[in-house]
C-alpha cells in the first residue's frame, strides 16, 4: 500500500511540478510556430520532438499540464463548495422535504453526463476552458453531495451527536463542528479521485473542441490534432497520451493510498 501511495504521490508531484515550472519557464514558446521544424523526432534540441506546426511538444505538455490541472482543480472546488453543504443539509434533514429535493436534484444532474452539460453550455456561451470548468464542476456537485450525505448520516446516529443536541447545539453548528471534521477523510479521498476524473474530462472535452481553445495548449487537443499523423510521427500522439495516462494513474493511486491511510477500518487490518 505504501508503494502505491508513494508512486501516486511521485506522479502527481511530477505533473504539478511541470505545471508550476511552466509558469516561469518552458524550453520553447509553446505557441511559437516553426514550419521548417515540423514533425521532428525527439532530439537534444527538442526533447520530445515537434508537432505538425513545428511547436515544441515538451513545452506544450508543460503548458498543457497547467491548463488541465487548473481546470480540474477549480471544477473540484466548485463540486466541493456546493456539494458538501448540500449533502450536510440533506443529512441533517434526513427523510424530510429538503433531503428529498437535494437527492432528486442530484439524480437530475447525474442524468446528464459532463459532455452533454458541456454541449449545452457551449451552445449558449461558446467553447472555452471556463465552460469546461462549469460543466465538470456542475457534474461534481452531486458526487460530493452524495459522499457528504452518506458519511454524515452514519455520524448523526452516534452518541456524541446526541450529546451535542442535548447541549443545545443546532443542526448547522453540529454539522460544522462535529460532522464535517469526521467525514473530512472521505472528502479528501473523493476529491483526489474527482481531480483525476476532472483531468480526464478536460482532455476529453478539449479533444472534441469544447475545452480550452487555441493558442492555449491542452493535452486533449494535442491528441485530436495528432490522430491523423500517428503512422507518420507517432511521438506526436504518444507523449500527450502518456501525460494523461500517467497523471490520472498517479492521482488514482494517490486516492487509493490516502483511503488506506485515512480510513481507520482499513488501517486496522493486519
Amino acid at each position: 500500500m505504501r508503494l502505491s501511495l508513494h508512486l501516486g504521490l511521485a506522479l502527481t508531484l511530477a505533473a504539478l511540478l511541470a505545471a508550476g515550472v511552466s509558469l516561469l519557464w518552458t524550453p520553447y514558446d509553446p505557441a511559437a510556430l516553426s514550419i521548417a521544424e515540423k514533425l521532428r523526432p525527439p532530439s537534444a534540441a527538442h526533447w520530445l520532438g515537434t508537432d505538425h506546426f513545428g511547436r515544441d511538444i515538451a513545452a506544450m505538455l508543460m503548458a498543457g499540464a497547467r491548463t488541465s490541472i487548473a481546470v480540474a482543480l477549480v471544477a473540484v472546488g466548485i463540486g466541493m463548495g456546493f456539494g458538501v453543504p448540500l449533502g450536510l443539509l440533506a443529512a441533517a434533514r434526513h427523510g424530510g422535504t429538503v433531503d428529498e429535493v437535494v437527492m432528486r436534484g442530484n439524480d437530475l444532474i447525474f442524468a446528464f453526463p459532463s459532455l452533454v452539460i458541456a454541449i449545452l453550455i457551449t451552445a449558449v456561451f461558446g467553447p472555452s476552458a471556463l465552460n469546461a470548468i462549469l460543466a465538470i464542476g456542475i457534474f461534481n456537485i452531486p458526487v460530493f453531495a452524495r459522499v457528504a450525505r452518506g458519511g454524515a448520516l452514519s455520524i448523526w446516529t452516534l452518541d456524541f451527536i446526541r450529546a451535542a443536541e442535548v447541549a443545545g447545539k443546532g443542526a448547522a453548528r453540529i454539522s460544522a463542528e462535529h460532522i464535517l471534521p469526521n467525514i473530512a477523510n472521505l472528502l479528501i479521498v473523493q476529491g483526489t479521485i474527482q481531480f483525476s476524473l476532472g483531468i480526464l474530462a478536460e482532455a476529453g472535452l478539449s479533444y472534441v473542441g469544447l475545452g480550452a481553445q487555441p493558442p492555449t495548449p491542452s493535452w486533449g487537443r494535442m491528441l485530436a490534432e495528432a490522430q491523423t499523423m500517428v503512422t507518420l510521427a507517432p511521438h506526436v500522439a504518444i507523449f500527450p497520451g502518456l501525460a494523461i495516462v500517467l497523471t490520472v494513474f498517479g492521482l488514482n493511486l494517490l486516492g487509493d493510498g490516502l483511503r488506506d491511510r485515512l480510513d481507520p477500518r482499513l488501517r486496522a487490518r493486519p
